[in-house]
């Protein structure tokens, strides 16, 4: 008995007027997707990687996005309670990801309230870690795993990431290869591509902020 899958592809081919694949084509469309051939990539991207920083920081700031620079990780604590305090709000999701989670949240227990769960709606404001940034578009490509679940990246007020100034990339191209390399042979479940934050002009041409998502995306860019 014909699947529903195999009989859906069969009405398919008919319509198309076309015969089942042969193993010489199924070959060909295997190998071209093993490839990952490139398209045309623009030509602004394709500089020396401080130029491609510049670029990140200049796109993301277009998509109202906040950029804020640190010289390393551990003055993260601190930059994120003052950005809070700034905010009004006093409240952090962090994701479980030992590289956040090991730093020194003590010092700064007094100023803000930390978590590690997912997100839930009605959060102040979420932490995660993005996989790379791509200086093309100015956007965050961050992807799911059980230390970073994606509804923190949506469902909070605030999304604060933190990105890494060594894993800004020029294209998209170079982004998907960086997820390739940390995910091989099997894409994660969730790959999520943010530029600035959720916005809509649907009704009457009048943006809004926050329409699908967190009203505020705050880049913690680490040199």
């Amino acid at each position: 008995m014909m699947s529903s899958r195999a009989e859906i592809f069969a009405n398919i081919r008919r319509g198309l007027r076309r015969t089942e694949a042969s193993e010489a084509q199924r070959e060909a469309v295997h190998q071209r997707l093993q490839q990952h051939p490139r398209n045309l990539v623009p030509a602004r991207s394709l500089h020396d990687h401080e130029a491609q920083v510049e670029l990140f920081i200049r796109m993301a700031q277009e998509a109202a996005a906040e950029v804020i620079e640190l010289d390393s990780l551990e003055q993260l604590p601190t930059a994120i309670a003052d950005n809070l305090e700034q905010k009004g709000q006093n409240e952090l999701v962090l994701a479980s990801d030992e590289t956040l989670t090991s730093l020194g949240w003590a010092a700064v227990h007094e100023r803000i309230e930390c978590h590690q769960r997912i997100g839930q709606v009605g959060d102040q404001a979420s932490l995660t870690r993005a996989l790379v940034g791509i200086a093309e578009t100015g956007t965050l490509m961050l992807y799911s795993r059980p230390e970073s679940p994606t509804t923190l990246n949506f469902l909070p007020d605030t999304h604060m990431v933190v990105l890494r100034k060594q894993d800004i990339v020029g294209p998209y191209e170079d982004a998907w290869d960086r997820l390739r390399e940390v995910s091989p042979g099997r894409l994660p479940r969730t790959v999520n591509m943010i530029t600035g934050p959720s916005r809509s002009a649907d009704i009457e041409q009048k943006l809004q902020m926050g329409a699908h998502g967190p009203r505020q995306l705050v880049i913690f860019l680490i040199d």
